[in-house]
């Protein structure tokens, strides 16, 4: 039996992605696919949604009778390098040859690889193509789709997204988008009147109250109740809700539904240090 293995973040999956696997399904003479996404890719910093829930969406767009979608990866919860999970496949499904799927754009790193080599013994590298490139000297599958997870990360177009996942998707992105824009605008905001240590915290899927968390230091109680009042008199016509404010002039709490603004004195800042528990709570629970 000849195995097909096709791994990514699928951060968000798109119809680039499903091109791969109609391709591959297709052109290739292999048994099964298995489409496995990553926890988080070795090769970036971090990934927009939940590994989780990146999961599911490939379990609903592509499983079938051909093709399975293994949470290998994904249960490991750290990073996974391609030869670790070729080796955990080729003992699960003892397969007579093995396709690894690889795009284009890791060509020229290919051998940067982790244990290279040895996972050059174990698979037949097949590229997936973008805009009319091929690869000298190796099987490639010829993939007309020009769109990529990071543009669409960027730029939501529902039209890019699998039709089975789409209406999930892409309420899931637009929602982090709007947030992201709207993060960056509190931001400016308290730099553009002198708010100091500006930090923002991640709080998507960690079992916290709110998405996100805002904490900056004042110069001083004045300066505190004066960055209320710009956030108020700025953000309540672009139709921010204010539905719970604490104006302590040493420690002012903003609650936005979604999101909570700490602006803190340099003196309760230091006294309550809320974000080393922030940031112990979003490595705990990532």
């Amino acid at each position: 039996m000849k195995l097909t293995f096709f791994g990514g973040s699928f951060d968000p999956p798109h119809i680039g992605h499903e091109a791969v696997i109609k391709a591959a399904t297709k052109e290739l003479d292999s048994q099964v696919l298995v489409v496995m996404p990553t926890w988080r890719s070795p090769f970036k910093e971090g990934v927009c949604a939940p590994a989780k829930l990146r999961l599911e969406w490939a379990k609903k767009a592509w499983e079938n009778d051909g093709v399975h979608v293994s949470n290998f990866e994904v249960d490991k919860e750290r990073p996974v390098p391609s030869i670790e999970s070729v080796l955990y496949l080729k003992q699960i499904y003892n397969p007579s040859h093995v396709y690894l799927i690889v795009g284009y754009d890791h060509l020229s790193t290919l051998n940067q690889w982790y244990r290279y080599e040895e996972l050059s013994q174990e698979v037949e590298f097949v590229i997936a193509t973008r805009e009319g490139k091929h690869a000298k000297g190796l099987k490639n599958l010829v993939i007309n789709a020009s769109i990529s997870s990071s543009k669409l990360r960027q730029h939501m177009d529902a039209s890019y997204l699998p039709e089975v996942v789409r209406a999930q998707v892409f309420e899931y992105y637009h929602t982090r988008i709007q947030m992201k824009k709207r993060l960056e605008r509190i931001v400016a905001l308290l730099d553009d009147k002198k708010a100091e240590n500006i930090q923002v915290f991640d709080m998507e899927g960690k079992d916290y109250f709110v998405q996100s968390v805002i904490i900056a230091t004042t110069l001083g109680e004045r300066h505190g109740m004066a960055l209320l009042d710009e956030l108020k008199d700025q953000l309540k016509p672009e139709g921010e809700e204010f539905l719970h404010v604490d104006p302590a002039s040493e420690w002012v709490v903003v609650d936005l539904g979604d999101m909570l603004i700490h602006l803190m004195t340099p003196e309760y800042r230091s006294r309550y240090n809320l974000e080393e528990f922030l940031s112990d709570y979003e490595k705990a629970r990532i």
